[in-house]
């Protein structure tokens, strides 16, 4: 007698192994924090393997951010140099022109960014100050660029106002976890923050938030980073993982720097914790080179911050920045799109 049971094919059923167990919907920092402890090779594959599921163009956004407001911050936050309490060099300035902001818009955009970030060292606007932003995003937005600023605390009506001009971003950092903002900044609260967050979300604008690493934090604080982000609802369209850019005169000067490659690790749990979101390889990438750059974009980072200046500080000049990219065969988000239509 023939064992049927032996003999017909069965079905092979597959399921996808969990890497981290998420509870009620949100991730808990100990799954987070699981992520982050993975063998790097399996952390990248995973990590990859939901960016292509999500970002199958795999383009990389260019985004360029001009300080139209620089220096005179009256905030504390330890790795700034714009504090006015911290001696760096930095001189307080007035908010630019609108025809100034024309000139470096255009010429960011000429040299392929797609988004215009402006930032101003306030510790939040006054409604005069809204005003005039207005005026600037109006100016950028007829480029035809997206835009988007950082300008501080915001109440809701003055997201509002910011909205009813065309701004498409609001930049506001969570910078750390929690536990360990008050080592950080001691006059704002973290709470200040997240309520900022929740009148750009009133408002209709998209979000850009994420944070900063090597501020002498412990690894379970970038989980804890992590957990806030992904777990904010729904979580930022856009996520800058910045990387501890040390300017003396500040008290964060000599912060141990993050290891490369546990900046990489925070580049990939933030792809799988957050699949649909632009994660921006942003500050401190000066300091990688360009094989841990190119980590980060297999890990999941989709855009940067273009241009040879971030605020302050510096970052890779365009034309390092282009043959990086050429290396590695990446396209920037225009040239993607423009090859797309090529192939259509």
């Amino acid at each position: 007698m023939v064992n049927t049971a032996l003999s017909t094919p069965q079905p092979i059923q597959l399921h996808r192994p969990v890497s981290a167990p998420v509870v009620r919907g949100e991730w808990t920092v100990a799954a987070i924090q699981s992520l982050l402890d993975k063998p790097l090779m399996d952390l990248l594959f995973e990590a990859q393997t939901v960016h292509r599921q999500h970002w199958p163009q795999g383009d990389i956004e260019l985004a360029t951010l001009l300080s139209v407001k620089t220096g005179g911050c009256p905030e504390n936050c330890g790795y700034c140099p714009q504090a006015a309490e911290f001696d760096t060099g930095v001189k307080a300035e007035k908010l630019m022109a609108v025809d100034e902001v024309l000139r470096a818009a255009q010429a960011a955009k000429d040299a392929g960014a797609t988004r215009f970030c402006m930032g101003a060292a306030w510790r939040a606007p006054k409604d005069r100050d809204i005003e005039k932003v207005s005026e600037l995003i109006g100016a950028v937005k007829g480029l035809g660029l997206q835009t988007c600023a950082t300008l501080g605390m915001l109440e809701s009506h003055q997201a509002l106002a910011l909205k009813d001009a065309g701004l498409d971003y609001y930049n506001h950092n969570l910078d750390t976890a929690p536990e360990y903002y008050t080592d950080v900044v001691s006059t704002r609260a973290y709470q200040d923050r997240l309520d900022t967050l929740q009148h750009v979300r009133g408002a209709g604008i998209s979000v850009c938030c994420g944070g900063i690493v090597g501020m002498g934090e412990a690894p379970v604080h970038r989980a804890g980073l992590i957990a806030q982000l992904a777990n904010l609802n729904p979580y930022p369209e856009s996520v800058p993982i910045n990387s501890l850019v040390r300017v003396p005169g500040t008290p964060l000067a000599d912060s141990e720097p993050i290891d490369p490659l546990d900046f990489v690790r925070m580049i990939a749990v933030a792809r799988i914790t957050m699949p649909r979101a632009r994660v921006r390889l942003s500050a401190g990438r000066q300091q990688m080179g360009e094989a841990v750059q190119a980590l980060c974009f297999l890990a999941g980072a989709n855009s940067i911050f273009y241009g040879d200046k971030l605020l302050v500080t510096g970052n890779p000049d365009v034309e390092a920045d282009e043959q990086l990219l050429g290396k590695l065969g990446l396209r920037a988000t225009g040239q993607a799109c423009a090859r797309e239509l090529e192939l259509n």
